[in-house]
């Protein structure tokens, strides 16, 4: 049985949630990935949609850090149009990176052994699952994402936005010059509001006995509830 085929999972999670007792490894594991398969894929679904990361302020892309002064000065100066163009690009660039994030994720969830299994699922850290992915994931999410980013930026006008807003700034007198990397910090912010995402998700399935929609999941989170309990 593939483990990452949902047909399959809830094939299983029929069969094997008709039993009084704990659940195995192996129900553990059915389990857990089932539920991060379905968290994984409507989170890369919402972020891959529009205004996925534009509208939703806990993820939104804003001007990096270092760059807040060039926004603050030039919307003093009336360059608030200018501003908010580059805003919302940096957000479509993300937008458009979401949709590749879903089989590197079925992919990670697939090899998860059954000790990972077991030590998300009972361990007390709530957001065990969204730190596994964290650290199989991220070099693979932030090698397919920045090609994918630096292209949007660039179809999407941020690269022209960002150049004529720091140009804008660079000519006030007196000001330090800067300039930062716009795709390196669109790539790591995206994956940083895709792990948010996913962290939210592996809490509402951990805290919500409504959210476990299959026998196999009610069986799996209901122990691990009695167990932690």
């Amino acid at each position: 049985m593939v483990f990452g085929s949902c047909e399959a999972l809830n094939q299983a999670s029929q069969v094997l949630g008709q039993t009084g007792a704990n659940p195995s490894a192996g129900e553990i594991a059915l389990g857990l990935k089932q539920a991060l398969e379905v968290g994984t894929t409507q989170s890369s679904q919402r972020l891959s949609a529009k205004d996925g990361f534009l509208g939703n302020l806990a993820i939104k892309i804003l001007f990096p850090p270092e760059a807040q002064k060039v926004e603050r000065t030039l919307r003093t100066l009336g360059f608030n149009q200018l501003c908010d163009n580059v805003i919302v690009s940096l957000n479509r660039a993300a937008e458009d990176a979401a949709t590749e994030a879903k089989p590197i994720f079925i992919s990670a969830i697939k090899q998860m052994t059954l000790s990972d299994a077991s030590n998300i699922l009972l361990g007390n850290q709530k957001d065990a699952a969204t730190q596994y992915f964290k650290r199989v994931t991220s070099d693979q999410l932030r090698a397919k994402f920045k090609p994918i980013i630096t292209k949007s930026l660039a179809n999407v006008g941020a690269t022209r936005y960002w150049t004529d807003a720091i140009t804008q700034y660079n000519k006030i007198p007196l000001v330090t010059k800067i300039n930062p990397d716009l795709n390196d910090y669109v790539t790591q912010k995206a994956m940083e509001g895709l792990f948010h995402e996913i962290a939210e998700e592996e809490l509402k399935i951990r805290e919500n006995v409504y959210a476990r929609s299959t026998s196999l999941l009610q069986k799996v989170f209901g122990y691990a509830d009695r167990y932690k309990g």
